[in-house]
């Protein structure tokens, strides 16, 4: 399938909505999102054993043209064979609508390729495992591309195929106002649940002329580094070339406020009667009081990440919106929390509390909406242990040391504040024939990547409702699974 393209002068982005369903609404979400999860199950099973019966027929040296037919990995593929099979295995199935089954299909399709993928070492970053079957405990979720999706005029509801209209907590009226003007439309839908229980309806757009508000106030400095830490004041860090430093926003620590909650809820939740029996090691039925415990710590993670997000928010856009250039370091978030085991958990906690790679991200799409300019600089560029002074390093710098101080000019500085700084210097282009303070090259522009393209759809949402059909076809004109690649 083609990739899908936004077109000139229109953006990808996305509306978000809670939603104030009714009993009977509640019901189709979940049986919605059930049917998602089965389909997922069903085809990953046959999925598994498939290549198990060829491997088994390998094994007993059959001959490569005369194994068991393989079963497609792609989207089309996997769907032809449910469409065969759900009259015997989901008689059901028509209580849902088809975007349920293609939910789960699509997510097995993609979960395949990645890990193919990952195997033949075409795909960047850590290994991807082989997918695995969706527990009913996992995140409820289900995705609408075709049929009416639309906002109501009475900007108080949002209509899915097969679930009607269903009331939303908060006004629509930012995205049925651009809708009205002709300067949006709706690509898509994903309804899901949050840790809360609370159903949420995420809308794919296509917005038109999104560009920095003109009321948006404009800061002096159009060049600012921002350094990104864990301390509690001292979350994002911004300076400027020059060495001033223009904001320091503190880190929420929601889930660190929370953890007094958290240990209290948890604590009873173990004397009730869960849904596991630790003596017996087996599954039981669990209680209510279980539930209520167990729905009381999920909205007070909900809270947690809500508070979180919206600082997050807060800081990216008025970054993105008040200075021509950002400079943001680009950090191995879940390299940073892989190892240590217990000696740094705290640490750990705090890194996932602070959500670092979260503010990269957030300024990645905000810069392209509002016209400034990102550039990240490489991972290894040692913006903490450079003096700002003189460009010296001082390599044996500790995690503890919050006072950077250069041995060899003496200038003592905040370690975060320099960080910074140096890293605004990467934003500033470089003058002719000017070196940096350590004579190996030009002052900025050493170790960044610049991001200048407008947004389009890879950039903003890849692939619009399924999975990319890059799989080699054999001579049946049947697309045969990557994983079997010999």
């Amino acid at each position: 399938m083609a990739r899908f393209e936004v077109p000139e002068g229109w953006v990808a982005q996305a509306y978000r909505f809670a939603l104030d369903p009714t009993p009977a609404q509640l019901r189709a979400l979940a049986s919605h999102a059930g049917a998602a999860r089965f389909a997922h199950n069903h085809m990953l099973a046959l999925v598994k054993a498939v290549m198990d019966q060829r491997a088994a027929e390998r094994s007993y040296g059959v001959p490569e043209a005369e194994l068991s037919p393989v079963l497609g990995w792609s989207l089309p593929a996997l769907r032809k064979v449910w469409n065969q099979r759900k009259a015997v295995c989901a008689p059901w199935w028509g209580e849902n609508s088809k975007e349920a089954y293609n939910t789960g299909l699509d997510g097995l399709a993609r979960g395949l390729d990645a890990w193919s993928s990952s195997r033949r070492g075409q795909r960047a970053g850590r290994a991807v495992g082989f997918p695995r079957f969706k527990s009913a405990r996992a995140p409820r979720s289900v995705r609408f591309t075709t049929g009416a999706i639309r906002v109501e005029a009475d900007r108080r509801h949002v209509t899915v195929p097969r679930l009607g209209a269903i009331r939303t907590h908060e006004s629509t009226r930012k995205l049925a106002r651009r809708i009205e003007a002709g300067t949006a439309r709706i690509l898509s839908a994903t309804v899901r649940q949050d840790s809360a229980g609370r159903w949420h309806c995420a809308l794919q757009t296509l917005v038109e002329a999104k560009c920095r508000p003109a009321h948006a106030p404009r800061s002096a400095h159009p060049v600012v580094g921002v350094d990104v830490g864990v301390k509690a004041d001292s979350l994002l860090v911004v300076a400027t070339p020059d060495g001033l430093e223009v904001e320091r926003v503190a880190a929420p620590k929601s889930l660190s406020a929370a953890q007094g909650r958290l240990r209290v809820l948890q604590r009873r939740a173990a004397r009730q009667h869960g849904s596991y029996d630790p003596g017996s090691r087996t599954r039981q039925a669990p209680s209510k009081r279980w539930r209520r415990t167990q729905a009381r710590i999920g909205r007070t993670h909900a809270h947690a990440a809500a508070v979180r997000r919206d600082v997050l928010h807060k800081a990216t856009t008025a970054l993105a919106q008040q200075h021509d250039v950002v400079v943001v370091e680009t950090l191995n978030a879940a390299g940073m929390r892989s190892a240590g085991g217990a000696r740094k958990r705290g640490l750990n906690r705090a890194l996932a509390d602070a959500a670092l790679a979260e503010i990269r991200r957030m300024l990645g799409y905000k810069s392209r909406w509002y016209g400034s300019h990102l550039v990240e600089a490489d991972r290894f560029y040692p913006s903490s242990k450079m003096c700002t002074a003189c460009g010296r390093r001082k390599p044996n710098l500790t995690l503890a040391d919050r006072i950077f101080e250069c041995d060899e000019c003496g200038i003592r500085i905040d370690r975060d504040l320099g960080a910074a700084i140096n890293l605004a210097r990467l934003g500033v282009p470089p003058q002719l024939g000017e070196q940096s303070p350590t004579g190996s090259g030009p002052v900025a522009g050493r170790g960044a990547t610049h991001e200048t393209e407008p947004a389009s759809a890879g950039d903003a949402d890849g692939y619009e409702a399924s999975t990319p059909h890059h799989q080699p076809v054999d001579q049946t004109g049947t697309a045969s699974p990557q994983g079997e690649a010999a």
